[in-house]
């Protein structure tokens, strides 16, 4: 089906039904859905050689991943992410291009891609404390969003975010207020910028409380099943062992409890476990009483958020650079408990 025949079918002007499909903000919202609905119903396509002549844009966003031996980008959250943000380019006509380098030539591919004008957009993923890829892209004059933000960036920037910092004090907080004072925080990576302000989140809950810091109760690394599962036996041996882990995402949580089933201990009766839940499709939390207590935000839609951003950023250039936060929900699963101290003084009550 060409452009003609749809505008046929809707009953629309073939340049009502572009203006539609390429998201100009001058079409109504009904009249754009309307006619996304009629194009997805009858598998319209349009012409993108035809797209790219006429706007003189190159109908592609760009995602740049370093191949590092720190940080691999290529994860169960970054397929969420792609997914939601693909919905986003699919209905607005683009492309995506996806550009996987080593760490040393991160740089040159950006250059590159914008001299090449390969791409109308970029997205950054990952952003470190002092994210050096935002004034570069800055310097560039290409439009980009980071799915997160970057510390000590000073000059104003467009990202999408999650408030990290509140989730993790609230996360904490719940566990502090059922008792708990041994609360252990496996983290990212310590120089990723998320990290960082879960981090800040973690000890703004303890000092609320007057309970002491731990510096040995404090991990950071990739988070992998494997980081779960090693640091949460590392964490067991100790002289005195937490009665909680607060973990940054579910795929270090799933190693988490294979460590606590290992060493006979019951996930929310024994040792309590609140995570970040990312929502991710593979490692689903849900269920009438989900598996996991968490603070839960789902990255889909962080996708599809930093899409809409940028490829407004694309079509109206000029306005105002978008900053988007978002919040994270608390959500009581199995895995959350009295502390066994407050367990036993219950018990000894009754």
């Amino acid at each position: 089906m060409n452009l003609k025949e749809l505008s046929e079918k809707l009953g629309l002007s073939q340049t009502t039904v572009s203006r539609a499909l390429n998201g100009y903000p001058e079409v109504r919202e009904s009249t754009r859905q309307k006619v996304l609905e009629a194009a997805r119903a009858h598998n319209y396509a349009p012409n993108t050689r035809a797209k790219t002549l006429a706007t003189g844009r190159a109908m592609t966003i760009g995602h740049v991943l370093p191949v590092s031996k720190k940080h691999e980008m290529v994860n169960p959250i970054f397929a969420d992410f792609i997914a939601g943000a693909g919905e986003i380019y699919s209905d607005n006509g683009y492309d995506l291009l996806l550009s996987v380098v080593n760490d040393e030539d991160e740089e040159a591919s950006y250059r590159k891609l914008v001299s090449r004008g390969a791409v109308d957009g970029l997205i950054v993923h990952g952003p470190k404390v002092d994210d050096r890829r935002i004034a570069l892209l800055q310097e560039l004059s290409v439009p980009f969003v980071v799915h997160g933000r970057s510390t000590e960036v000073r000059e104003r920037y467009s990202w999408v975010d999650v408030n990290n910092k509140r989730a993790f004090q609230r996360a904490t907080e719940f566990l502090l207020d059922l008792g708990h004072r041994r609360i252990a925080l496996l983290n990212g990576l310590a120089d990723m910028d998320f990290a960082t302000r879960r981090g800040a989140g973690y000890v703004a809950a303890l000092e609320g409380r007057d309970v002491p810091l731990r510096p040995d109760l404090v991990f950071h690394d990739e988070m992998t099943e494997n980081y779960g599962y090693e640091t949460c036996r590392k964490a067991l041996a100790m002289e005195k062992p937490p009665t909680a882990f607060v973990v940054s995402s579910i795929i270090p949580a799933i190693g988490l409890r294979r460590a606590l089933s290992e060493a006979g201990l019951t996930m929310g009766r024994d040792v309590s476990v609140v995570i970040h839940d990312d929502a991710l499709s593979y490692f689903s939390n849900d269920g009438d009483i989900p598996a996991f207590t968490s603070v839960r935000s789902s990255v889909r839609e962080a996708g599809r958020k930093v899409a809409h951003a940028l490829i407004d950023m694309i079509t109206n250039p000029g306005t105002d650079l978008p900053q988007v936060m978002l919040e994270a929900t608390l959500t009581v699963g199995q895995s959350t408990g009295p502390a066994p101290a407050l367990r036993q003084a219950l018990k000894q009550e009754v």
